[in-house]
């Protein structure tokens, strides 16, 4: 009858054989401590002093740090430190499991042979009849295939002669082919690989729209080394014609990272514009770089240059808009800037070279702007504290940015400002007075004079405290999951009074707001209102309330004064609009966000008192899949524009299909935008095991219907294409 009994042996080089055995172990195991007991259990376990061998057979189970390996058979020659595991032998941990017939390791060298080897640490599975590892952070298959598919036989793989594999960063294969099933599709001579990319490698969407007609967008991503990657566009619009572009993304070279972009359209629509050409060249290129120099200094460029002969007979278009909604919708006008930054122990310094490079962008040119800035600093031992922000500057406008002129404006000013503050504390508040002086020299004047430099005095104060009560209050009432309540309330109030400024507005070239400084007399009030919970440990912000406005004091007319009244409105002390931002958490699973401008006055009628903008929007994740199951109401509405409502729907009804609906409706009419339903948008999602299929049908107002096809990899879900709608969530709360 076998005899069942552990030992413990105490092998330094045990550790590197079970910690690197596959990419799927955490190679962090190899540099924990080397004296770390491992468990052996086996039916049978013999030590031969003779040969200095430990043989175990039978159900063999070896226990190291959470890693479990298990075979029938097990030899370890202690004077030579090799082992061999036959039969069945399998290695798993939290990452993944890999199993083979026979595993050879040299424990000294740190090196070993994995024979007909069987891989899966999701979501990367794989075969390969031998697998080598030549280093800690080093694998080496020959003769296998890798993939995303689960299934004993994949739907897709890439099968390669050698494929070099680096634990939780990438892969590289060469003389790879590509197979849908069994049918050899794509043959690639090198192919590189990061496991960490959320995007694939290969995207086609089909679809129709109104304004495009039947189109197939494509993007092909390819890593041409492991510091540079390429990405290739070929899209076709049957109303438009053909569409190309690449896009290069480098990292970690010795001056920084960045990504160049090259989009190109030989526009040919079907019914163009009256006295139009028929042919339309639009381009659309950007590059983007960052160099992190040191600890303390950094480099940021990007430069962009658009040309879009469509937009001269129709503005409304914009090939960023058209083509890259994405990017549009972060930045309609972006940069093209160089900044470079350092800091020092106690402040800092920007150099900014800012060029408007496509003309009908609403942009300034400055060419350089130096900026030098020193936060709060204390005054030695004494109670005082400075701070100083420097700025010297070139700068041109021309006609086409706000406020239009008939000339181009160019300036160069100095300006610096001082401020000497004494923060206190007075019982439960915080006080903080200060005067602070601001001069700015002028090159020249907007009436020809040289040399001009305007001073401007101010002096204010910042008062806050902070009221807390804890209420113990435990209740899962309605599910609340209340774990005792803090109420907070922060009351802020800054005052700041600004003097008239020794040079009017009207002698000032105006450039921006610098430029404008006027006579100010201003309190602004703030009043914060948290009430906070634990849920699971976790404090939880389960009420947010914040309320600001400001109180003009005395407003003066003139060219230095506040304001300039319209005929019949008088000016006086009164309060600006009030902003409210609320923020509210009652379950886990449920969110309430909004956000409102209350107009006290509108100069001509002082009791005006009504709502200019309110902004909400509730979020429901149901289900223990968040999104899978979720729904999202939201609702935009503007006293002197639109009211619009919208609704997002998500539900995953079986394991294999899935339904989204987005729903954008308006019932206010405008000069520009009419009342009814804005956009629909509805989507069928498919569960094919490793790739998604969604079909959407998308309806705009402006646009007309789009049909389009997704398919992408569940490993890898990000879409380059993005033409999906959301409810858009809002940010409030305390800052």
């Amino acid at each position: 009858m076998p005899n069942r009994f552990s030992i413990f042996i105490r092998l330094s080089f045990l550790a590197s054989f079970l910690a690197a055995l596959f990419f799927c172990i955490n190679p962090a195991l190899a540099a924990e401590n080397k004296e770390s007991p491992i468990i052996i259990n086996g039916d049978n376990v013999e030590y031969s002093a003779d040969n200095k061998e430990v043989v175990a057979t039978g159900n063999i189970e070896v226990i190291y740090k959470g890693s479990k390996l298990t075979c029938n058979k097990m030899k370890v020659n202690m004077q030579a430190k090799e082992g061999v595991a036959e039969g069945n032998a399998r290695l798993e941990d939290n990452e993944g499991v890999v199993t083979g017939e026979r595993i050879v390791y040299d424990f000294a060298n740190k090196t070993g042979i994995i024979y007909n080897a069987d891989f899966r640490a999701n979501p990367y599975f794989g075969k390969s009849r031998k697998v080598e590892k030549v280093s800690d952070n080093e694998f080496v298959a020959k003769n296998g295939y890798f993939t995303t598919c689960s299934y004993d036989h994949p739907h897709f793989r890439l099968a390669a002669k050698r494929i070099n594999m680096f634990p939780g960063d990438k892969v590289r294969s060469r003389q790879t082919t590509l197979y849908l099933g069994a049918v050899p599709v794509l043959y690639l001579p090198q192919f590189n690989y990061s496991m960490k990319e959320p995007i694939m490698h290969v995207q086609v969407e089909p679809g129709k729209r109104k304004d495009w007609g039947p189109y197939v967008l494509s993007a092909w991503r390819y890593n041409l080394t492991d510091k540079l990657n390429a990405k290739l566009f070929l899209d076709y619009r049957s109303k438009l014609g053909w569409g190309e572009g690449f896009e290069l993304n480098y990292v970690r070279t010795m001056f920084g990272k960045g990504d160049f972009k090259l989009y190109y359209a030989n526009e040919e629509p079907n019914n163009p514009p009256a006295g139009s050409p028929s042919q339309f060249q639009r381009y659309f290129m950007r590059w983007r770089h960052k160099w992190d120099i040191d600890q303390r200094t950094n480099f940021i460029a990007e430069f962009y240059k658009i040309g879009d002969k469509r937009r001269k007979y129709e503005p409304d278009h914009n090939i960023m808009k058209d083509y890259f909604f994405r990017e549009y919708e972060k930045d309609s006008e972006p940069l093209s800037y160089a900044l470079f930054h350092h800091s020092f122990n106690y402040s800092s310094v920007d150099i900014l070279l800012q060029k408007r490079t496509n003309n009908w962008f609403d942009q300034l040119d400055k060419m350089p702007e130096i900026s030098y800035s020193m936060p709060s600093l204390q005054l030695g031992d004494s109670p005082l504290y400075f701070e100083d922000f420097t700025q010297f500057g070139s700068y041109n406008k021309k006609a086409t940015t706000a406020p239009v002129t008939t000339d181009n404006v160019s300036s160069t000013r100095l300006d610096t400002s001082n401020t000497l503050s004494l923060p206190m504390k007075l019982s439960i508040i915080r006080f903080r007075p200060f005067v602070s002086s601001r001069q700015t020299l002028y090159d020249k004047g907007a009436n020809g004079e040289h040399g001009i430099v305007r001073t401007i005095f101010s002096s204010g104060a910042d008062m806050s405290t902070k009221f807390f009560r804890i209420y113990h209050a435990k209740t899962n009432f309605l599910g609340l999951d209340i774990n005792d309540l803090r109420h907070i309330i922060t009351p802020s109030v800054g005052y700041l009074y600004t003097h008239t400024p020794t040079i009017p507005i009207s002698n000032i070239k105006q450039i921006d707001d610098v430029d404008a400084i006027h006579r100010g007399n201003t309190a602004t009030l703030s009043l914060s209102n948290k009430l906070q919970t634990k849920r699971k440990g976790v404090s939880v912000d389960f009420v947010d309330l914040l309320i600001t406005t400001d109180y003009v004091i005395d407003p003066k007319t003139g060219d230095n004064g506040i304001l300039t009244p319209k005929q019949g409105e008088s000016l006086k002390s009164d309060f600006s609009d009030i902003l409210f931002k609320l923020k509210v958490l009652p379950y886990s699973w449920m969110r309430f966000e909004s956000e409102a401008t209350f107009e006290h006055s509108d100069r001509s009628n002082t009791n005006y008192n009504k709502f200019s903008l309110i902004n909400y929007s509730m979020t429901f994740d149901l289900g223990k899949e968040g999104k899978e199951r979720s729904f999202s109401l939201g609702q935009r509405y503007e006293r002197k524009g639109k009211n619009e409502i919208s609704f997002g729907f998500d539900w995953r009804f079986t394991p294999k299909w899935k339904f989204r609906m987005y729903q954008r409706y308006n019932f206010k009419q405008t000069t520009t935008l009419d009342s009814g339903s804005q956009e629909q948008e509805y989507t069928i999602t498919r569960d094919l095991h490793c790739w998604e299929l969604d079909v959407t049908l998308n309806r705009k107002e402006d646009t007309g219907t789009t049909v389009f096809f997704t398919f992408r990899l569940k490993a890898f879900p990000e879409n380059e294409f993005g033409f999906d709608q959301t409810v858009s969530e809002q940010k409030s709360g305390a800052q």
